[in-house]
Parts: structure tokens; sequence; C-alpha cells
């Protein structure tokens, strides 16, 4: 069936950023959502205020409840590897004959009917999708958008466009988890960044580059890849495409960088048009770089210099992406998503060049065993970055602890002086101990559950 038409649509891990953004498409389309998920968040929340039902225990007796108004041909269960086959309703479900899709696939399914632009990149990827969403609906371009993060100038991780409107754009953040990817077939790609990562999936870097590779062959024969320039080095491509870079000898990049005020200007070399004194919104060497990208995609949908110069002034970015929560002469609170090392040195060494004077103060909270086992010497390399650093216990997200592998043991590997681990509660005492001049959460765990109290702490 056309993944359109089913009546009821029924969610395993529905708090996810990707999940969410799905559930959000069919209630659109005046669907029944329900869903579950382990916890309630901020975007469950959200979620029921706009009438879609969540709920947080492995409940088959409600679900046959829900169940039991449709017929089983008119139920597409959609589910995420987040959640476990060995969840009581997933077991259910199966066993029973439900339609059971994974996210990826559904998406693939959303994005066939229209021209897609995916981004993919190990980082760097949803700051850039939600940048290329910003500057089309800027340019006033029909088109969807499935972010992996809460766009700021939106307050959501989904826009809508009309579907009936003949030539119709979506954007789509490109996961490379369990291969997701690979579901996609874009008329335009972005490659921002394919560092090892997800080890518990691919085993090795070179699986990761292989997956890379693939998703590079699925861009249409009349399309276009725009690659990283290190990217494009360390990956066999072929096809079309162009090439970008921070500041290298590319086809797109940034000339005459300058910080002002704590922001960045720069000019953009490109083949199409080149942009004078461009301003981005966000601060950051890696987003000015994430921009080029955006620039790239822009042009090659025909879209003025003026308009993109336009949007990317007044793109205010993503929520947990280099967030200023606290921005005062005297205090300043910068809460960040990264989570793999090279997210770690780039948000790092941001702040320092906006901060070169103040001391920076890092708090982390490590997200799975495997990572923080596969990538443990550049964890300790990016944090020693910092004059000091806050390390909490790790997030196990879907793992069980891995024997030896711990905060502790990462904790040992810094060469850092000023370090310590603490327990939540500890960290929040802490802080309202003593002043930092400047203040870095990071984390991709529920960290965020600290964002609002640091904030509130700081404040004061």
């Amino acid at each position: 069936m056309e993944v359109l038409g089913y009546r009821l649509y029924y969610f395993l891990g529905v708090g996810g950023i990707g999940m969410s953004a799905l559930a959000r498409y069919f209630k659109h389309y005046q669907k029944t959502v329900f869903g579950y998920d382990k916890t309630a968040g901020p975007l469950t929340r959200q979620l029921e205020e706009e009438n879609i039902y969540c709920h947080y225990e492995e409940n088959v007796k409600g679900l046959e409840i829900i169940l039991s108004k449709f017929k089983k041909e008119e139920v597409l269960v959609i589910h995420t590897p987040a959640v476990p086959t060995s969840h009581a309703e997933y077991q259910y479900l199966s066993a029973e004959g439900y339609t059971i899709m994974k996210r990826a696939a559904v998406l693939g399914e959303i994005t066939r009917q229209f021209k897609a632009i995916a981004v993919a990149g190990t980082h760097g990827k949803t700051t850039t999708t939600t940048l290329i969403s910003h500057i089309l609906k800027t340019a006033g371009i029909n088109c969807f958008a499935f972010m992996g993060g809460i766009s700021r100038n939106y307050n959501t991780n989904l826009l809508l466009g009309d579907a009936d409107a003949g030539q119709t754009y979506v954007v789509v953040e490109a996961d490379e988890y369990d291969r997701s990817f690979l579901t996609l077939h874009p008329l335009l790609a972005v490659i921002t960044s394919a560092d090892a990562d997800h080890l518990d999936i691919y085993g090795d870097a070179g699986h990761v580059r292989e997956s890379y590779e693939l998703f590079a062959k699925q861009v249409r024969p009349e399309g276009l890849l725009v690659v990283q320039k290190n990217v494009d080095n360390e990956l066999k491509l072929t096809g079309r495409r162009l090439i970008y870079s921070l500041n290298l000898d590319t086809e797109y990049c940034a000339r005459s960088i300058t910080i002002e005020n704590a922001q960045f200007f720069c000019d953009v070399q490109s083949p199409v048009a080149s942009l004078s004194r461009v301003s981005l919104g966000i601060p950051g060497l890696h987003n000015l770089e994430n921009a080029i990208a955006a620039v790239a995609i822009a042009q090659q949908l025909g879209i003025s210099a003026e308009v993109i110069k336009g949007a990317l002034r007044s793109f205010l970015g993503v929520k947990r992406r280099f967030d200023y929560r606290v921005r005062t002469d005297n205090q300043i609170y910068i809460d960040d998503y990264a989570h793999h090392p090279e997210e770690l040195r780039a948000t790092i060494d941001s702040v320092k060049q906006l901060y070169p004077e103040k001391k920076i103060t890092g708090i982390f909270q490590p997200h799975l065993f495997s990572r923080t086992r596969d990538f443990a010497e550049g964890f300790a390399e990016s944090l020693d970055m910092l004059d000091e650093c806050i390390l909490l216990p790790i997030y196990p997200a879907r793992e069980k602890p891995i024997e030896g592998v711990s905060s502790e043991w990462l904790l040992a590997k810094l060469k850092l002086k000023d370090k310590k681990l603490l327990s939540k509660e500890e960290l929040l005492e802490e802080m309202k101990r003593k002043k930092r001049d400047v203040v870095l959460s990071m984390g991709a765990g529920d960290i965020d559950s600290l964002v609002e109290p640091l904030e509130t702490i700081l404040k004061k």
C-alpha cells in the first residue's frame, strides 16, 4: 500500500527526532497517530499538544484496545532501531502480522514522490539540512523538510509544502546509522564528513566509508553531489560533483574570514556567482563550512546571491547546536549536541576563537559505551583543549555496560589537570559554588535535561 494509504500510524520510539517528524507529517494528512517511547520529554510533550497520543510503558493490552478500532490492513507500524525487537509491543505486533516498517524505509517512500535534497555526514548534517531548508523557504520555493533537530526559525523539525503544486522539493537529513540513508535516491546530495562512527553497526572505518560511497552512487543520474574536500579525498567517488571546504582552494570556499562581535564574516568563492560580505546568524567555523555547502545547493536551484545572503543572515540555528543559552558581558553558556571527538574538537575550537581571553569549562556526557571505547583517545585529545573538564557518567542509550569502559576510565586518559567526574546532582551544586567565564555543555544523551537548570543557575 502507498505510504499515505493507512488510517492508523503507530510509532515505536515516537520521541526520537526523526520519528517525531514523521509523526507530524502523517498527522498533517489527518491520519490517526499514536506512539510509544521509553520516557517523556520536550518532544513528546509537544507531540501530545498536537493531538498525537504518546505513552511510556510497554502496554500490550492498551495497544489491543487502540488496534481494535482498525482493520489490520489499515495499520502501519513504524519502528526505530533504538527500540529493541524484544520490546513487548513489537513482539505482539510482529506475531499478529501487522505491517512494520523501519523509519528510514518510510522516509524513503515519502521522498520518492518529490525532488529530494539529502544531507549526509558524521557531523554537520543537521545544521546543513536546516540551513538549506531555511534558504529554500526564504526564496519561496515549495518544499517539505525533515530535519534532525528543532529549527529555531520555525520551532519544529518538520516543514510542510504543497504536494500537489507540481515541482516540489523535500530536504532530508540522511542518517548513516544502521545504513538508513541507503533508502534515499536524491536529486541533490551533500556529504559533510565521513569520519568513523557507529562501529557497533559497521565494525570498522572501512565499512563506514563503503556505506558513504554507496550513498553517493544513489544520487540520480541527472543529479549532483556536493562533497567536502577531505571526504572527496577519502572516498572513491564517481559522477558529477562539486567540492567545497572552509578555506582550501576548492570550487566553493570562504575567503577573507573575520570575526566581529563574536560573529564570522567572509566572502564565498563560487563557480556560479561569488558572494561578498556574507554573515551567518550563528557562530562557529564549522558552521561557516556548513553554510558554504548550503550555498552550493542553493545556487544549483537558481536562488540569487542576495536571497541566499539574507537567509544566512536571518538563520537562528538549531536547538542544541552551538545553542547560546546565556550571553551577557560576564557570562556565556553554550549547549551543543557534540558527541564524537571531531565534533567536540570543532565546537571547542570555535569557542576558543570567539573568546580567546576567557576560561572555558566543558561539561561532557559520553554517549554509548561502545563509542566511548572506540574513540577514547580522540575524546581525551579533544577534551584536553578545555581549561576545565567535568565529565558525567556514560549515557548507555540502547547498550548494556562494557566491562572496563566508564567515565572514570576516560577521565584518567585526560592530561588536563582541572578535571572531575560528577553526577548530575553534584554538577548543579558545583556550578552554584563558583562562577565560570564560559560554560559549554556537550553530549547526545539526556544531558539536555540539565540545560534549563544550568541556564537558571548561570543567569544568577
